[in-house]
């Protein structure tokens, strides 16, 4: 007999992908702008340290709280969808098996079969085919806020620690360029991986996460710059 074959698709990644992502590029580029900026102002190894440590640490717990919040917002959502499509089949199921056929014509079946399909489905599980076909949850892109804010916090923290261990490698009088040198190398790699991961085009997701992380570095740095004078 043949072996059965599930393929693996990448949109079951998207969820903790999405909030490692961004939570690894945030901890990166925050931290080591942070860095820049406080190191163009003069201050100590020391001084530096103690601010990209602050920083880390608000940074990471920032990112689990947004993170947290944003998700749970949208499984609030979808509970309530759930909640009220379950209610609209206890009412009402044939309207409701109606309407999912419906659906399907519209994707290109034809109006017969389209019923039999809604009828099996229905019989098999109605308010998962309700979810997945008319509201558009499924069990891989379900919101999961708890995994969310930790895949981000998580993320961010060692992104931010990069640039941080930059710092205690670095010759104090070239810790700005270093660090900059660094970051946007660890930026190149962490776009690379995501792209590799979520099979989106390497180079435009490695450009991307570079040209930005370079524009917030910069300016950080000119700011530090400029207080560092006047202050």
């Amino acid at each position: 007999m043949p072996r059965s074959h599930r393929e693996r698709h990448r949109t079951g990644r998207i969820g903790w992908l999405r909030a490692a992502v961004l939570g690894a590029n945030d901890g990166i580029v925050s931290t080591a702008s942070l860095i820049v900026g406080v190191a163009a102002s003069h201050t100590t190894r020391s001084g530096v340290l103690v601010a990209g440590v602050a920083g880390l640490v608000a940074g990471a717990m920032s990112m689990a709280a947004g993170e947290y919040v944003s998700v749970s917002s949208q499984s609030d959502t979808e509970k309530a969808d759930l909640s009220r499509e379950r209610k609209e089949l206890a009412i009402d199921e044939p309207a409701e098996q109606k309407e999912l056929a419906l659906i399907y014509v519209e994707r290109g079946l034809d109006l017969m079969l389209a019923q039999q399909v809604a009828e099996q489905l229905m019989v098999h599980d109605a308010l998962g085919a309700h979810a997945r076909d008319e509201l558009g949850i499924s069990e891989s892109l379900t919101a999961r806020p708890i995994q969310a804010a930790f895949a981000s916090a998580g993320a961010f923290a060692v992104g931010a620690a990069l640039p941080l261990l930059t710092v205690l490698v670095a010759p104090e009088a070239r810790l700005m360029p270093v660090v900059f040198g660094s970051s946007l190398i660890f930026l190149t790699v962490l776009g690379v991986v995501a792209a590799r991961v979520g099979g989106a085009p390497v180079m435009r997701s490695a450009v991307r996460v570079v040209f930005w992380g370079a524009i917030a570095m910069g300016l950080t740095a000119a700011v530090g710059a400029l207080f560092g004078t006047v202050v």
